[in-house]
């Protein structure tokens, strides 16, 4: 509550802010704030296990935040489940020009065209080595050069270096901002990009999760969904930011770039959805877009999500959301008569 207060207090001033300096700024403070991951998985209601992971609850901060894993043990400090750091590509790279990140007040979303902005692979796992050891799921995002000759080759570089870093490792072929990144979720492309990320982690590695855009087809659905129950992975993350335009008041809603926030919510869910029906179940799903309360979170996991992920969200409600959230969900449970978590999910 008290984070939630301060934050209030400070937004005005935040906002009056570049975006992308501001995130900067909140890069800088969780730094200075450090942190560290709980001893062990909670033992509770929002307990569970998900892709042989035990998480402590499922509320987990989006990549995007945490491009280069500097503060990973600091997210989970502020309540969070798991963090995802990333996305991280083999060689640094710039991103897109300046601006590119855009607050949208008046429909509480963010259009973003950074680009994979970060460091590189190398400077990410120096950094990541020095928490080896410590408690905490930390999930790994990467993906591929803009301008490499093969992204494939990309992808299985990623994997065979983050493996030993990463609680999992997320595989981002949805980014609406590099060019032709979205068509590796065709059938074909994609096939061969998980084989070549299982290949780089080796026969025993950490759960790999496939994050996919929104803006799919029925089709792609269904191919999407066989692919992962054939791959068995650890699951699906539904989904990334939308290059659709639903209606919106912002002066910045013609920005090109990814929406997220609360536009993307209805999107998002009916994806989910979608997912789950195509799946049979069979592939545990991870709900994100939109998700800015309880409800929000509740909804997702009825519909079939085990965990969700927010970031756009924090940046309108503040640090303390993650905690809001889990209190919420635990008064949920109990409204709905579930002991734990897990058996909720799907029951929408």
């Amino acid at each position: 509550m008290a984070n939630s207060l301060i934050y209030a207090a400070l937004r005005g001033s935040l906002f009056r802010i570049d975006a992308e300096r501001a995130h900067g700024l909140a890069l800088a403070a969780l730094k200075l704030r450090g942190g560290s991951a709980p001893a062990a998985p909670a033992q509770g209601p929002l307990a569970s296990e998900v892709a042989g992971i035990a998480f402590p609850n499922p509320v987990g901060l989006a990549a995007g935040f945490d491009k280069d894993g500097e503060v990973p043990d600091a997210i989970l400090g502020l309540g969070f489940g798991y963090a995802e750091v990333g996305s991280i590509t083999p060689l640094p790279q710039a991103g897109n020009p300046k601006p590119r990140l855009f607050r949208l007040e008046e429909d509480r979303a963010v259009i973003n065209r950074l680009g994979f902005n970060n460091g590189g692979a190398g400077a990410a796992v120096e950094r990541l080595a020095t928490r080896a050891g410590r408690p905490g799921v930390v999930g790994i995002n990467i993906g591929a050069n803009k301008d490499s000759a093969d992204r494939v080759a990309d992808y299985a570089t990623m994997a065979r270096l983050m493996a030993p870093l990463a609680s999992y490792l997320a595989v981002n072929v949805s980014s609406p901002n590099t060019p032709g990144l979205r068509a590796l979720q065709d059938e074909g492309a994609l096939t061969a990009v998980i084989e070549a990320v299982r290949e780089g982690r080796g026969e025993v590695g950490p759960p790999i999760f496939l994050k996919v855009a929104p803006d799919l087809e029925a089709a792609d659905i269904d191919a999407i969904s066989r692919i992962a129950v054939e791959q068995q992975l650890g699951a699906l993350i539904v989904t990334n930011t939308t290059i659709s335009r639903p209606p919106l008041s912002s002066p910045h809603a013609g920005e090109s770039g990814g929406l997220s926030g609360a536009p993307l919510k209805d999107l998002a869910l009916q994806r989910l959805r979608d997912f789950r029906g195509a799946t049979g179940g069979n592939v545990p799903l991870v709900g994100v877009g939109g998700i800015a309360t309880a409800e929000d979170a509740f909804a997702r996991i009825r519909a079939g999500a085990s965990l969700v992920q927010l970031y756009s969200a924090m940046v309108y409600e503040g640090p303390g959301i993650a905690r809001t959230i889990t209190r919420g969900l635990e008064q949920l449970l109990r409204q709905y008569g579930f002991s734990a978590i897990a058996e909720a999910v799907g029951t929408e």
